[in-house]
């Protein structure tokens, strides 16, 4: 669901759809609340309602600080890697100059139909949270081929080649955690965490009491509007490769590896 909606929705409208939606719901229940029970108007129950609040807020922000810098250092993480991938890809085509022309032109074109079947196959898929590791599997057996086929003969292509058969090597240990990242998601007892919380603070500030309509009414806004927006920074975060903040396989398209998008 949370994929499905970072793909389909701008930041802005899931913005607007969950701090906004949080904010009537806030609103509302104030309102259906105050009148209901007139007497929590008059702060009755403040002493005890203040205490159980802050004592909520204070578990939920911890536990909001810990999944959003977890979160935040996945997505950190996701980013590099694919830098990784891309540089490493075209490090292997940087050693491939020292070999023969013929040889050249093999690397060049396995190393085209890998880079074409990551951005063009993997990456829609990996959008929607369900990479399929066999689209890039041929591309990467058929750089392997292209190396073993091949037998250095002066000793500068066998210390170049040695160097791209180890590059290889990295590429396909990203592309693995590429993949991996891709599937990456709360577990769901931080799910259940994140989201009850939010079910249990918002009714919370409900029947904290303020004499004046127009201050509980700015109180619970405020409350409801961080909670919301809280709710898109952790959506938006789980998921690395999908919405408008996802990452971009644009190092696949830059430097030597331009030469394959022409």
């Amino acid at each position: 669901m949370g994929i499905w909606l970072l793909n389909n929705f701008s930041t802005l409208a899931l913005a607007l759809l969950l701090g906004g939606g949080a904010v009537c719901v806030a609103l509302a229940g104030a309102v259906l609340v105050r009148r209901g029970f007139p007497r929590l108007a008059g702060g009755t129950y403040n002493d005890m309602i203040g205490v159980v609040l802050g004592m909520y807020a204070a578990i939920y922000g911890i536990i909001l600080a810990f999944v959003v810098v977890a979160e935040w250092e996945g997505l950190n993480d996701a980013h590099t890697n694919v830098a990784a991938e891309a540089s490493q890809t075209a490090e292997v085509l940087r050693d491939a100059a020292a070999f023969p022309p013929e040889q050249q032109r093999k690397v060049s074109v396995a190393m085209d139909a890998y880079v074409h079947a990551v951005v063009d196959k993997q990456w829609p898929l990996m959008r929607d949270g369900r990479p399929d590791p066999g689209l890039t599997n041929s591309q990467v057996v058929g750089l392997y081929t292209v190396f073993q086929d091949y037998e250095p003969q002066t000793e500068a292509q066998k210390t170049y080649y040695a160097q791209a058969v180890t590059t290889l090597g990295e590429i396909a240990s990203a592309r693995r955690t590429r993949l991996a990242d891709s599937e990456q998601s709360l577990p769901p007892l931080l799910n259940l965490l994140v989201y009850g919380g939010a079910l249990v603070m918002l009714p919370l500030t409900f029947l904290y009491g303020i004499h004046s309509l127009r201050a509980q009414l700015m109180f619970v806004t405020s409350v409801a509007a961080l909670i919301g927006v809280s709710l898109l920074l952790c959506l938006t975060l789980d998921h690395p490769f999908a919405g408008d903040l996802s990452v971009s396989p644009q190092p696949f398209k830059e430097g030597v590896l331009a030469q394959f998008w022409h």
